[in-house]
């Protein structure tokens, strides 16, 4: 078995049906389907249940979360490889195809990757229909993750594969517990550890705004728990100096973006405290902006200009405006 296609499963019944006919009519077959039903209680697991046999095998657990299942399914696994796919997700029927290029083409790189659309939920509007460049894709050999995604998000969960060794050597990848970046902290310890080769053609689609959806966005004055570990990462002797100069200037960036989003609703105090923590990207111009932001201009003018700026952005490509 190549690919083992895990999808993690709770109370998505009105897609999981388009969700699995996406795999289903991949061009590449060498893959299973694994589904960790998570405690549904919305019949999506009948649904599965009614799929089931050929190549689709579910397995039932009590409710724990996204990242109990998603750990339990990489210990079920059977593939080489272990293909992430949420629930009211899409791939494209040349997305494993692609993957098989990607390490084809950069076989040290044992995570790899597409490019991927975001979606605004809209009820008959699934699955969308996108046109992708011809074949051979260009794809991309990352060596520094963090780098990389300051200039643009680099990963999707829906849009990823890892050799399936490496998963279990890192057990367990995904925190238990956390539902927001707990994604992005396997990504970032990935990165740390191996190449990633991402073919840039969108193979995957994910929705926006779904109830209950993985994707919704959440915005805290706070560092988050994946963030702070990349943190504690870079200052312990895990990293090599190019690695802990790149993840800082990630946190860094994260802080930023903090003290911006304490600006907007009138804290100017401790958006100066959130400033000095991210010193690391005093070196860049929007650290200075944004100094200049917090000691000069207006509550209101504030506000405007960070919906303007986020109207035109995406919430990674955030961290560099």
């Amino acid at each position: 078995m190549k690919f083992t296609v895990l999808i993690p499963l709770y109370n998505k019944a009105p897609y999981i049906r388009c969700t699995l006919e996406s795999v289903l009519a991949q061009r590449f077959s060498d893959y299973e389907i694994l589904v960790i039903d998570d405690g549904s209680t919305d019949g999506g697991d009948l649904i599965v249940e009614g799929m089931a046999g050929g190549k689709l095998r579910m397995i039932r657990q009590a409710n724990a979360g996204v990242s109990a299942a998603r750990n339990r399914g990489i210990s079920e696994a059977r593939g080489d490889w272990v293909s992430f796919l949420d629930a009211d997700d899409w791939q494209h029927p040349e997305f494993l195809s692609a993957l098989v290029s990607a390490q084809a083409a950069y076989p040290e790189a044992h995570t790899v990757g597409t490019d991927f659309l975001r979606f605004q939920h809209a009820e008959g509007a699934w699955p969308p229909h996108w046109s992708i460049p011809a074949s051979p894709h260009n794809i991309e050999c990352i060596t520094d993750l963090p780098a990389r995604w300051m200039h643009a998000p680099s990963l999707c969960s829906s849009a990823v594969a890892v050799r399936r060794d490496l998963l279990q050597s890192m057990q367990p990848c995904f925190p238990l517990g956390e539902t927001v970046g707990e994604d992005l902290d396997l990504w970032f310890r990935l990165g740390e550890k191996t190449t990633i080769a991402l073919v840039h053609a969108p193979l995957a689609a994910y929705r926006l705004a779904v109830a209950g959806s993985l994707t919704t966005q959440h915005t805290h004055l706070s560092s988050p728990p994946w963030i702070r570990r990349i943190r504690e990462r870079a200052m312990s002797d895990h990293m090599t100096p190019a690695q802990r100069r790149s993840a800082l200037w990630l946190v860094a960036q994260h802080e930023v973006s903090v003290a911006r989003c304490a600006l907007v609703v009138g804290q100017r105090l401790s958006g100066l405290r959130w400033l000095i923590r991210g010193r690391h990207a005093a070196r860049g111009r929007r650290w200075w902006l944004t100094l200049a932001m917090t000691l000069f201009m207006p509550n209101g003018l504030v506000s405007h200009w960070e919906a303007w700026r986020i109207r035109r952005s995406s919430p990674f490509a955030q961290m560099t405006n």
